[in-house]
């Protein structure tokens, strides 16, 4: 888009508000932003979620457009919607960089590996104690870390809340599936219970079994001794 038809040149007529609140349609002044350069800043903060970069893309203050949002309610709606999608749109982004499928920053991987700096055998100890937790070990995540001041019942309880919060927030996902399975006429998880086999059919012996002893009364049992044997030494006491 042109920049020239993003400011008014001057005498165009415009609908503008008043002080009083009334509209007046009046002679645009020289250099006003016009709707097509309001159209550039809602596209761009839709995008970047950022009022300073929407504004530097439309070529004008940041001061413009705060000051035409106070005035204008549809302008302020239309602010409030480019700034949910724009937000909307930096979550995606930021998912999509923290996925496994995403490629944006294993260029590194793909490389031949730069040779390894001369260090002595104390420094290179020193350097694998420094990030042995974080390299081998699991590293506490920073959300579960005692913070400054935070005594150990505070924090004791804080960790046990956001367990169970996540624990909810995993049965409600669970729930999700289930009844969307259950929309699309799939099987869900109490479906298999009721079809399960009881308890009585499961471990049934084959016909080989069946014809086995259930025991040998040549060999002992419970630890030596069989229930026989203790029951006659006890009467021989």
């Amino acid at each position: 888009m042109c920049g020239a038809t993003l400011r008014t040149a001057g005498g165009e007529p415009v609908v503008t508000r008043r002080n009083d609140g009334k509209l007046q349609m009046r002679a645009a002044q020289p250099g006003k932003l016009t709707r097509q350069c309001e159209q550039v800043f809602l596209a761009t903060l839709g995008v970047t979620c950022n009022v300073r970069l929407a504004a530097a893309a439309a070529g004008a203050a940041v001061a413009a457009f705060y000051r035409r949002r106070r005035r204008d309610p549809g302008f302020a709606r239309e602010w409030r919607l480019a700034l949910e999608r724009g937000y909307e749109a930096l979550e995606m982004a930021l998912l999509d960089a923290g996925s496994v499928h995403s490629h944006e920053h294993d260029d590194w991987r793909h490389n031949e590996p730069p040779p390894m700096p001369p260090m002595t055998a104390n420094q290179a100890l020193q350097l694998m104690y420094l990030h042995q937790k974080e390299a081998r070990l699991l590293a506490e995540p920073p959300h579960l870390r005692r913070r400054r001041g935070e005594t150990s019942d505070m924090w004791s309880f804080r960790v046990a809340a956001m367990t169970e919060e996540a624990r909810r927030r995993e049965r409600e996902k669970f729930e999700i599936a289930e009844a969307a399975r259950r929309a699309d006429g799939k099987s869900t998880w109490k479906d298999y219970l009721s079809t399960s086999p009881r308890l009585a059919q499961i471990g049934g012996m084959t016909p080989l079994e069946a014809t086995k002893a259930m025991y040998d009364d040549s060999r002992a049992l419970f630890g030596g001794w069989r229930l026989g044997d203790m029951a006659d030494d006890a009467d021989d006491g």
